[in-house]
């Protein structure tokens, strides 16, 4: 399976909740590929906290990869090589981790056939070798989204199991901009029809995800007047509302991560402990990323529109 991340705006959560998908379903017994796309902003490695590792694989990234000026692109074993202990305990029955980087300090280029080559040829063997492969696209209207696009309509991937995510924020903004990347003139449903893909297919293929939501009753309302309690119910509605007029309403989203302090401060993986010694993190976020890690591979999901 092979799952494209993408969001019209930055700051939605996209990296870090992607991060803990691939980290959910490895723990599940999967083994997952991460491939850090992102052309401006490559910063999963920080997530997964390889970032020594990372300073050793700087020349040799996927965008590297991509334009040929390395013959293959490094890959990380997250379970050895991170520096942080929680994520090297309690694996029995967990499936690899693998994150193939991105090249820090880069920026947009476009596609040509021979990048698209070179990208074919890399998520067809990741999809060989991993049960999922997450590729974190870049925000907007980029080129990481149209060479994906460009790649997945080849008659290689017709097989393939190709899913989409799009992240946005519980704003009227970001609902707004996220419909408009999904649907308008430039957005990725008509650039995939002008790249080969069927526009319905490729809708089926697609769901959202809200990111840094204020769950009513949760630590995150916690000290609010009854004034803005009141008020922010009310505007949540709205924005429900709007959603769904949208195309983004409840049959089209696959989950919703909560607002967390440490994904605030410290965009980093969630592990169980986190929870439990010490409580830093919020357990509902903790479960959210299992239901969104659930979420991808459940067929019953992708079917509801």
């Amino acid at each position: 399976m092979l799952v494209f991340a993408t969001s019209d705006k930055g700051g939605t959560g996209r990296s870090v909740t992607c991060a803990n998908l691939a980290y959910r379903r490895a723990l599940a017994g999967d083994n997952v590929a991460y491939v850090d796309f992102d052309f401006g902003s490559p910063t999963a490695a920080t997530v997964f906290a390889v970032g020594s590792a990372m300073s050793e694989a700087t020349d040799n990234g996927v965008h590297s990869y991509l334009q040929g000026r390395v013959a293959e692109s490094a890959r990380l074993d997250v379970w050895s090589l991170s520096e942080r202990n929680g994520l090297r305990s309690s694996l029995l029955g967990a499936g690899r981790l693998c994150l193939v980087p991105g090249d820090p300090g880069g920026g947009e280029f476009p596609a040509d056939e021979a990048v698209t080559d070179r990208c074919a040829e890399l998520l067809l063997a990741l999809e060989e070798e991993f049960a999922v492969t997450i590729v974190d696209l870049s925000a907007g209207r980029s080129y990481a989204i149209d060479i994906a696009l460009r790649t997945t309509a080849r008659p290689a991937f017709r097989e393939v199991v190709t899913r989409w995510l799009v992240f946005h924020r519980w704003t009227r903004q970001h609902v707004e901009a996220t419909a408009a990347l999904v649907q308008d003139e430039r957005g990725i449903l008509r650039s995939g029809a002008h790249r080969g893909h069927e526009p319905e297919e490729l809708a089926r293929r697609i769901r959202y995800v809200r990111a840094a939501v204020p769950v009513p009753g949760s630590v995150a309302w916690t000290g609010m007047r009854v004034e803005q309690t009141r008020w922010l119910e009310a505007f949540d509605a709205e924005l429900t509302r709007r959603a769904g007029k949208l195309g983004l309403g409840r049959t089209a989203t696959l989950g919703t991560v909560p607002l967390d302090p440490v994904l605030q401060w410290s965009e980093q993986l969630l592990t169980d402990e986190d929870v439990l010694m010490p409580p830093i993190a919020n357990p509902e976020t903790v479960q959210a990323f299992r239901d969104l890690a659930d979420a991808l591979k459940d067929d019953a999901r992708w079917e509801t529109l």
